[in-house]
């Protein structure tokens, strides 16, 4: 093995699958969760509550504490990757601080998985974690990419991006990444990642939707066209490259989460689209719909810069205010034609 540990901050479903990767190249990973269950399972092999089937080889463990991780590590901890959701960064960076810098002290990576925006200050993940860390910015990586977690484990051939500020750590965390089935390909546009990486949760709610009103694969290609095209217009904003939104965290993972069976964004929709309320369905699903709370942060980014984002005002409405998507798709089909470059 190249490295000794590694460490995944949150035992869900993609930092499990994230984990597992890591042991192509790590002689120890250790999750770290809050869950006794979670705990148990991981331990046992399985995290059967997010990947039940998918076996874990004997290199992953889990770890309830810094005390029980310092026991488990083998060597130093060489790299971190947090699966933590948008809803918990904040808190858990606030009161393990202390605990994360003993490591970013020593120059070891930090890797995001979140994939959101704040709904309340609408703050990207990078701005959250250099609130804490911003001293170590050049540490600070963000993933995203298509990638649901039973495919990764099950070694289908994935590739993601990989964003930073720094170029040579970047090319460094890639190769702690890297497998024979997992490619990380290093970017340093970190907004254009970020926004992909949140923005097509909100489409494939939507595609999800259509798909349950019965609408195919003709509504399906409109969508991920017109949706990608307001997708650039949020980048404009943030200063993001054009071109990123066209890679694996713009269009691919658009395509992936609007058209694949395992999207949790899509099923949301789905049920949606049968006429049941978002809160209870969130109230009966163990993952996180993250495309649920960045609608709703999307629609006032659209509002603070003005920007032209139908699709997206369009599923605000339907999500948090109850309009019927039938009729919000007949508003959106029934508007007079525009050229593109037209505000």
């Amino acid at each position: 093995m190249k490295f000794k540990t590694a460490l995944v901050l949150a035992g869900g479903a993609f930092g499990t699958a994230i984990g597992f990767v890591l042991t192509q190249n790590f002689e120890k990973v250790i999750v770290m969760v809050r869950s006794r269950e979670i705990y148990d399972e991981i331990n046992r092999g399985e995290n059967s509550t997010y990947l039940p089937g998918q076996k874990l080889p004997s290199t992953i463990c889990a770890a309830m504490s810094w005390d029980e991780v310092a026991k488990l590590t083998v060597g130093e901890v060489e790299m971190i990757v947090s699966g933590l959701p948008m809803s918990a960064i904040e808190d858990f960076c606030a009161k393990n601080e202390k605990e994360l810098c003993e490591h970013l002290d020593r120059g070891v990576p930090l890797v995001s998985l979140a994939k959101g925006i704040d709904h309340e200050t609408l703050k990207l993940p990078d701005e959250l974690f250099k609130t804490h860390f911003g001293i170590y910015r050049k540490q600070l990586m963000y993933l995203s990419g298509p990638s649901f977690a039973k495919e990764i484990i099950d070694k289908q051939i994935t590739m993601v991006s990989l964003a930073g500020e720094d170029r040579d750590k970047l090319l460094i965390a890639c190769d702690m990444l890297g497998a024979d089935f997992f490619k990380a390909v290093p970017t340093t546009d970190v907004k254009g990642v970020l926004l992909g990486g949140s923005l097509k949760n909100v489409i494939a709610i939507a595609g999800g939707i259509m798909e349950g009103l019965g609408y195919n694969h003709n509504t399906r290609a409109a969508l991920i066209t017109r949706g990608i095209v307001e997708m650039l217009r949020f980048g404009n904003e943030f200063g993001a490259r054009p071109e990123t939104f066209y890679g694996p965290s713009g269009m691919g993972d658009l395509i992936l989460t609007t058209t694949g069976e395992l999207s949790r964004n899509k099923s949301f929709g789905i049920e949606i689209a049968k006429g049941r309320k978002a809160e209870e369905i969130i109230a009966h699903t163990k993952s996180v719909v993250e495309g649920y709370k960045t609608t709703k942060a999307a629609h006032l980014l659209a509002e603070k810069f003005h920007i032209r984002a139908r699709i997206f005002s369009g599923l605000y409405e339907v999500l948090y205010h109850g309009a019927d998507p039938k009729l919000v798709v007949q508003g959106l089909m029934s508007l007079p034609p525009k050229f593109e470059d037209e505000a």
